[in-house]
């Protein structure tokens, strides 16, 4: 008995040491054998600028460019922005859903870890524009949203963050690109070329600060016009752009993974255009009739830019960009035509290039929103001339997407010549020949297409009713909160829809009003 509790003691002990040695061993080695090795635990900023730069240029190709009518399909899934149709998919909701899992937070990085050194000031300049320029995106679309306590659930644990209202996330940033592009010093250093945009060039980011100041103050025209000819003056007095160097572009790369390569390329590629015969099209979709009769019927150089016609060879099918068989695709087409091959469709030597260049600010838009200015009297300029270099400048920037898109001079200068600007006609006349230059301007950028349409009227489009619409025929005017908050985050949103109305797509957002104040 004594020699039995002996050896139990003794195991007990045994065990107790060994265990405690064991232990300590493991202790000694776990925090090695627990970290990544491929991992940092600090973020290098200059890396996530750059990912959050791609990130929110690749979220504004998430446009609907039928709502704009540039395209449509006969396929009801597809056909949600042409038609107003939500059968299913997530359309209404990626916006939002990418914005604040990738840009966002990236941008709330990277700023964290640079405000406080002086040295970086202008590393913290441009991300505080661009950071200004993320959230625009997504207000645009949805009005109301996160963004004072966005991004602020790993610093902050704030994991249901409130919806700010539209008028106070405007407030504040236009206050940040003001003091972002006054920040500038240009004795400190830059993110320089992890800067994908200008290289770290300060000049550059002070005319992009100023172009989205002018672009965010017309914004404001209808809901308070005071303070949009305030902001306006400043965007202009500041220096926005207005040559072609300084267009605001995103370069993309034929080759590596998807995030290299142009988003809409690559989505209209994989989901539509693979086939390359116009009778295969994956989704149904083709250019939308209203696009194609306006650029026809103005004789514009651009058709062949951008659009092409599958013809038979003899072999197969040939792209072909002769102006005479350019054919829109009505929009109310609920099943696939006879003639489907007959009609436009992208141009892959321009918009289906992988390595087509985003643009996201360029002269076109600046200087027909110096025009709008002129005309209303905010700007001393000459509004045909202002007219004039917006739309020769959006003809000649297809020439970034190569060759295919050069257009040369003689047509810029006859296409010009044959659309003078009407001095004499009323300011709604002027705007309406303004607003539609710039609808064709900016295709395919049909996210700030549909801004500036719900904020002008122009170009004036005409509803498309088919059977199973949800808007009632009406075109939209604003996208939808993911249903995603309404399970996650259902007593912050029950305080916004309070607030900005149903959670439709017919609610206007708050500068989206019918008349000034």
């Amino acid at each position: 008995m004594k020699m039995k509790k002996y050896l139990s003691t003794h195991i007990v002990v045994f065990l107790f040491i060994s265990t405690a040695v064991l232990l300590q061993s493991c202790d000694k080695g776990f925090e090695d054998l627990n970290t990544n090795p491929d991992a940092s635990g600090k973020i290098n900023p200059e890396y996530v600028f750059s990912k959050a730069q791609i990130d929110a240029a690749r979220n504004q190709a998430y446009g609907t460019p039928g709502t704009m009518q540039y395209t449509t399909t006969f396929n009801e899934v597809a056909g949600f922005g042409s038609k107003y149709i939500f059968l299913q998919g997530n359309a209404p909701y990626v916006v939002f859903n990418n914005g604040y899992v990738r840009e966002i937070n990236e941008m709330g990085e990277v700023i964290r870890a640079i405000k406080d050194d002086p040295e970086l000031i202008n590393e913290l300049s441009a991300a505080r524009i661009w950071r200004a320029y993320c959230f625009h995106l997504i207000t645009d679309q949805y009005g109301d949203i996160p963004y004072s306590e966005a991004g602020a659930g790993y610093t902050k644990g704030i994991y249901k963050p409130k919806y700010d209202a539209q008028e106070d996330i405007y407030a504040d940033m236009l206050k940040e690109l003001e003091e972002a592009a006054l920040s500038f010093d240009p004795s400190k250093k830059t993110f320089g070329n992890s800067d994908l945009l200008y290289g770290g060039n300060i000049d550059s980011w002070k005319k992009l600060s100023y172009s989205l100041m002018l672009r965010l103050g017309m914004r404001l025209t209808k809901v308070d016009a005071n303070l949009a000819e305030s902001w306006v003056k400043k965007a202009i007095a500041g220096g926005v752009i207005t040559e072609d160097a300084d267009i605001a572009a995103i370069t993309s790369y034929s080759n590596g993974q998807d995030i290299n390569k142009n988003p809409i390329a690559n989505s209209w590629l994989s989901e539509d255009y693979i086939r390359a015969n116009g009778r295969d099209n994956q989704e149904g979709g083709k250019y939308q009739k209203n696009f194609i009769d306006y650029l026809k019927a103005n004789k514009d150089p651009r058709l062949g830019v951008i659009s092409v016609v599958w013809v038979e060879n003899g072999t197969g099918y040939k792209a072909d960009t002769a102006f005479d068989l350019q054919k829109g695709m009505p929009s109310n087409f609920i099943n696939k035509p006879a003639d489907f091959g007959d009609y436009s469709e992208p141009n892959p030597n321009t918009m289906l290039k992988y390595e087509a260049p985003m643009l996201l600010v360029t002269n076109a838009e600046t200087n027909l929103l110096l025009a709008e200015a002129a005309i209303r009297g905010w700007y001393t300029g000459n509004a045909s001339d202002l007219f004039e270099k917006g739309t020769g400048a959006g003809l000649r920037q297809w020439s970034l997407y190569g060759s295919a898109g050069v257009i040369d001079q003689t047509k810029i200068d006859q296409y010009i010549a044959a659309h003078p600007f009407n001095e004499s006609g009323s300011f709604e006349e002027k705007m309406d020949q303004i607003h539609t230059q710039l609808w064709v301007a900016l295709f395919p950028n049909s996210m700030e297409a549909f801004s500036n349409w719900r904020r002008t009227g122009y170009p004036q489009l005409v509803p498309n009713v088919v059977p199973g619409n949800v808007t009632g025929g009406q075109i939209f005017r604003r996208m939808i909160y993911p249903p995603s908050e309404v399970n996650l985050n259902k007593e912050q949103l029950d305080i916004v829809i309070a607030r900005q109305g149903p959670n439709t797509f017919l609610t206007r957002i708050w500068w989206d009003v019918e008349t000034a104040k």
